[in-house]
């Protein structure tokens, strides 16, 4: 069990629905990471995401969040924002994130610390993989995402693998 959990949230099968998910999963792709730092493709799990979550020292949550701005736009929002929506919009799956972070409180386990790294979609039109406008920003989440880890203490300890 990581100290950190990196979650992606998020439908795939929605194009830029899944840009938590799709980011999430570049970060294990291009970087190692110290085994203190537990990857997690949530997908639209829910509650089922409680045991990635209950008793850690931080929780960094990745999705599409409509914030009424740009496409590609990326925003932060942090400790009761996240459970508030923090202005913007929920997302599909802020509704389960709430619950699964209010669950974690109520059995006295919740993260220290939760910061939800946003992007404003451009498209949820049915169809796998990002727009191209996400697409082009990906490399932008995937740098936020690495210097929030880095903050806390976990920066990556090299490329990944070829092949791993």
């Amino acid at each position: 069990m990581g100290q950190v959990t990196l979650l992606g949230l998020g439908n795939i099968l929605l194009s830029d629905e899944g840009v938590g998910v799709w980011a999430v999963r570049e970060v294990a792709r291009r970087f190692r990471l110290p085994a203190a730092v537990e990857v997690v493709d949530g997908g639209t799990a829910g509650l089922d995401l409680l045991p990635y979550v209950e008793d850690r020292e931080h929780l960094l949550v990745v999705d599409a969040v409509q914030f009424q701005r740009e496409p590609g736009f990326v925003g932060w929002l942090e400790g009761e924002e996240v459970l508030a929506g923090g202005g913007a919009q929920a997302s599909l799956h802020h509704l389960g994130l709430r619950e699964v972070l209010g669950a974690a409180r109520l059995l006295d386990r919740a993260p220290r610390e939760v910061l939800l790294l946003g992007v404003q979609p451009h498209s949820l039109a049915t169809g796998v993989g990002l727009s191209p406008c996400l697409q082009a920003r990906l490399p932008a989440v995937v740098a936020e995402i690495i210097s929030r880890l880095t903050a806390w203490g976990y920066p990556p300890l090299g490329p990944a693998e070829p092949g791993g």
